[in-house]
């Protein structure tokens, strides 16, 4: 009986090691769940429906991959299915965010296969070897559109023209 107990004592030390998350696993959960804890007031911490109530008002600001996760969460209107639960309740308790990942893991797998897209250096890039992919990404991420944009150098064109305004900026 002794041996049996040692051996699944073991087991689940094993098990949990290999279900914890791995340096730069969930990236987008993990960060998009400190984002948004970092929001909440004091008042609100503490109440799951609440912070549900929040998590919603935060996901119809959100774009890109963030919006992905409040698509899986259920933070969206036109969400299929809704686990905000298992956000809420750690986060009421304060449980660290990749903690709160794991078991959001193990709700809905492809919550942590969402990866941020790597981010373009706009002073060291040379946008002649861009996509055109990459090149509307950027106009995109400045909420910015190129009307009657058909080639390449015409989204070239657009982005050095806007440059000025958003080099400024340290999101790119």
């Amino acid at each position: 009986m002794y041996k049996l107990s040692i051996n699944l004592l073991l087991f689940a030390a094993v098990l949990q090691i290999t279900l914890a998350l791995k340096e730069g696993e969930c990236e987008v959960c993990v960060k998009t769940v400190e984002k948004f804890a970092a929001t909440l007031s004091d008042n609100v911490k503490n109440d799951p429906k609440k912070i549900e109530a929040e998590f919603k008002k935060f996901c119809k600001g959100s774009k890109n991959k963030e919006n992905r996760f409040c698509y899986y969460l259920g933070g969206l209107e036109e969400s299929a299915t809704g686990i905000l639960g298992e956000l809420s309740k750690p986060l009421s308790w304060s449980m660290p965010a990749d903690k709160i990942c794991e078991k959001l893991r193990k709700k809905d797998a492809q919550i942590c296969d969402l990866r941020f897209d790597k981010q373009i250096d706009l002073n060291n890039v040379d946008l002649k070897k861009l996509k055109v992919r990459d090149l509307k990404k950027i106009l995109n991420d400045w909420d910015e559109v190129c009307d009657g944009c058909i080639e390449k150098t015409d989204f070239i064109k657009r982005i050095e023209e806007l440059k000025p305004k958003y080099m400024g900026r340290s999101d790119l």
